[in-house]
């Protein structure tokens, strides 16, 4: 008769504990001005995760990363950073515990040169990128060093904008629709960025419309729908949720 062989027992102290929560939302809401939009948010991201926030067009994406800032109007709920509280806090005070955000509109000075804007910002954190690990991640920079922010493309924008907050320390990076109306080459420019800063250990909360880009890079999906999460999708769940995702997001 031949032997039956047991599987070993994995020692408690070999499995790999999961990664602290950075980012602990709980039922989140935000207003502009009398605009009710945010209505109880809850995600959580935890150390070196991309997640994404998806949605369609007004669904309250963009708006949750605002409201993490303290950029809205009002917002209510709470938000946690590394444990901390930071519902009161001012946007300047909560910045200052390791976030960078890239805004939709990527808000470079377009008098300065590529140069100048990537020296702006203050320091948040000791592990900031230097100059030449920013032109050396993005080529297309460096090739354009010198020239006003105002004269580069669409995508070299993008690249700066993002680059930009990578000299600062943050490791906690929220980033607000970075593809949008961009060539694909420079899609795939960006999206080869984001993995080597998961890979460097970055947190990561993108905000994508384009799905496609998104899939390949997150560990988790959160689908928001009029201001509330319609489903949380982890990345190995993605091809048997197809369906339902194409559903929620009207594709």
């Amino acid at each position: 008769m031949a032997e039956t062989i047991q599987p070993k027992a994995i020692p408690p102290e070999a499995i790999l504990p999961e990664a602290a929560p950075v980012l602990e939302i709980r039922g989140l809401e935000a207003w502009y001005g009398e605009s009710h939009v945010l209505h109880g948010i809850d995600l959580t991201v935890r150390e070196g995760e991309c997640v994404t926030l998806l949605g369609r067009n007004g669904a309250g994406r963009s708006t949750t990363l605002k409201a993490i800032l303290g950029l809205t109007d009002r917002r209510a709920g709470s938000v946690r950073v590394r444990g901390q509280e930071t519902i009161r806090l001012s946007t300047h005070r909560i910045a200052r515990l390791g976030l960078g955000y890239c805004p939709e509109e990527r808000g470079i000075y377009r008098t300065l040169t590529t140069q100048e804007n990537l020296t702006l910002l203050p320091q948040l954190g000791p592990d900031g990128m230097s100059v030449a690990e920013v032109l050396a991640m993005f080529p297309n920079l460096a090739e354009r060093a010198d020239s006003y922010g105002g004269r580069l493309s669409g995508g070299e924008q993008q690249m700066l904008a993002l680059g930009r907050i990578l000299t600062t320390g943050a490791r906690i990076l929220l980033l607000d629709e970075i593809t949008e109306g961009l060539a694909p080459v420079i899609v795939e420019a960006l999206g080869r960025a984001v993995a080597l800063l998961k890979d460097r250990g970055f947190t990561v909360v993108l905000v994508e419309q384009n799905f496609h880009f998104a899939r390949h890079l997150a560990d988790r999906h959160y689908v928001i729908e009029h201001g509330r999460v319609a489903a949380e999708i982890a990345a190995g769940d993605v091809a048997a949720r197809e369906a339902e995702v194409g559903r929620l997001l009207g594709v």
